[in-house]
């Protein structure tokens, strides 16, 4: 190993091995150069150099389809790095006490597969069938770091994590569902070996290759950014995700109940009123009002920032305050966000008002509206996303004149 290699040159000796990599070298080959070259190296190394790939024009799609082979490469001197210790209210050491819960559900499923069906397919399919609509919890798990840690790092201009690694939970997402779906369907053995090969096992190599890449990888880096106070504010917003598989900590609510008091105060009543051209609001009556709103509505600014939702009973798409700023395609998948472009570029061109799609998601069907704000001499002000489900309203027929007596 080079002695006393300095950290900008071994980010670029590391750069060049990814670079070579993604071009046909062999991960033993690679493994060999860097233990030679730079021998150990750290998480936030790791994520700032992918980063800067991306940077240089390799896509994250790219990035993503290499990323299991990344944490292959770096495995051994991520495993020698020492865990920091964490407070049992840290959303870090929550969020690995929830890996650890998904952990024992992939080695049951993993066990499973190995067992086979020694009681016949109908039982292995109810017991492999279970442990999938747990594994259902790792949704909010993912959720958590896209919708809530990645915006924080965004912050930090550090975008490496959430162009790429959600990636990769959306395709671990898309093999839970056909996992699921596939259970259902086995009629043999023969069938059984199949989807074990095909479906069941990259599953489970891909969960637990995910909790490697969040543990040695994100958390270690999010760790260095993140100041005090943005894992005050990232523990706020964990009330508004879930726990996944994890009961909420006491620690945790008490510590946000007071948070809230003290941060999130109403204003007081006798505060200016808001001024519009056909009437006007005190603050807490306009939220209301927006708040009271039969759909979800969402605000992105002229520079593609967001600037407000509102905060409805029932919101179809989870929404969290640390969104506020954040560019909105950040907000999105990856393999979504040329979609987004194309709307937001459509309205700022004039070309386009209004766009619509309508969706099944989650049991519901939601019409999503999407309007271009603009000033009264046409100009460009931003975008404004109105969702609203639109089963019941499906449903009407004829009229309805009269006011129900029962209520």
């Amino acid at each position: 190993m080079a002695e006393g290699i300095g950290k900008e040159k071994k980010k670029e000796v590391m750069k060049d091995i990814l670079r070579k990599l993604h071009h046909g070298l062999s991960v033993e080959e690679a493994k060999d150069r860097f233990e030679k070259e730079i021998g150990n190296v750290t998480s936030t190394e790791i994520a700032e150099i992918e980063q800067g790939l991306m940077n240089e024009g390799i896509s994250p799609d790219e990035i993503k389809t290499f990323c299991n082979v990344h944490a292959l490469l770096f495995q051994s001197a991520l495993e020698k790095s020492m865990d920091q210790e964490q407070s049992p209210a840290h959303p870090v050491y929550l969020m690995k006490q929830d890996n650890r819960e998904i952990e024992k559900l992939t080695a049951a499923l993993k066990e499973a597969v190995q067992s086979g069906p020694t009681h016949g397919i109908a039982p292995f399919k109810q017991k492999v069938g279970e442990l999938l609509g747990k594994l259902k919890n790792l949704d909010i798990n993912y959720t958590w770091k896209e919708q809530v840690l990645f915006p924080y790092l965004e912050k930090y201009e550090f975008y490496g994590p959430s162009k790429v690694m959600w990636g990769k939970d959306d395709e671990i997402r898309a093999l839970w569902r056909q996992s699921l779906a596939g259970i259902e369907t086995l009629k043999d053995q023969k069938e059984l070996k199949e989807y074990a090969a095909k479906t069941l096992t990259p599953l489970i190599e891909e969960v637990n290759g995910m909790i490697f890449k969040e543990e040695k990888i994100l958390f270690p880096a999010s760790l260095e950014k993140l100041s005090v106070q943005d894992w005050v504010e990232v523990l706020k917003e964990t009330e508004n995700v879930g726990y996944g598989l994890i009961e909420k900590p006491k620690e945790t609510y008490q510590l946000i109940q007071e948070l809230r008091s003290a941060v999130t105060e109403m204003p007081k009543a006798e505060e200016e009123a808001i001024s519009l051209p056909t009437g006007s609001f005190q603050l807490e009556e306009l939220m209301g009002v927006l708040n009271t709103l039969p759909v979800d509505i969402t605000f992105i600014d002229r520079e593609d920032k967001v600037r407000y939702f509102s905060e409805g009973k029932e919101r179809i798409f989870l929404r969290t305050k640390s969104i506020i700023g954040r560019k909105v395609q950040n907000c999105h998948p990856p393999q979504s966000v040329h979609v987004v472009e194309k709307i937001l570029s459509s309205f700022k061109e004039g070309r386009r008002d209004q766009v619509d799609f309508w969706i099944h998601y989650r049991g519901k069907y939601v019409l999503i509206r999407y309007f271009a704000v603009r000033d009264r001499n046409g100009e460009y002000l931003g975008t404004l996303e109105v969702s609203q489900e639109i089963s019941e309203i499906q449903k009407l027929e004829g009229d309805k004149r009269l006011l129900d007596e029962d209520k």
